[in-house]
């Protein structure tokens, strides 16, 4: 069993910056390639971010050139950084793997992007 745990979230004015962080339990975190999904108030969860173990990304066009997805082999984590947050980006935010596994759902970290 991998176990996730999300961090880093937090209240950003529009503009700002955050770097969420998923720290992985376990010895198979670097064969899976791990993704970043949001869910925003009334909305279905959406994919944000892939990385795989050898570091190639995928990034959705909406968040493409100010989210950055990244892993550290070596500590077991998957970090996102967020740059030129919009209100439209305000969603809980949870790491799984791609495609997610419905065991490794974490409470996720919420982004809060406001005035």
């Amino acid at each position: 069993q991998v176990q996730l745990v999300e961090s880093g979230g937090g209240l950003v004015q529009p503009g700002g910056s955050l770097r969420l962080s998923c720290a992985a339990s376990g010895t198979i975190f670097r064969f899976y390639v791990m993704a970043w999904y949001r869910q925003a108030p009334g909305k279905q969860r959406e994919l944000v971010a892939s990385v795989s173990h050898t570091g190639d990304t995928n990034i959705v066009d909406s968040v493409k050139g100010r989210f950055t997805i990244s892993r550290d082999n070596a500590k077991n984590t998957v970090y996102l950084s967020m740059n030129s947050l919009k209100p439209e980006d305000t969603a809980v935010y949870d790491c799984n793997t791609k495609p997610p596994l419905d065991a490794y759902w974490g409470q996720g970290t919420q982004v809060t992007v406001s005035s």
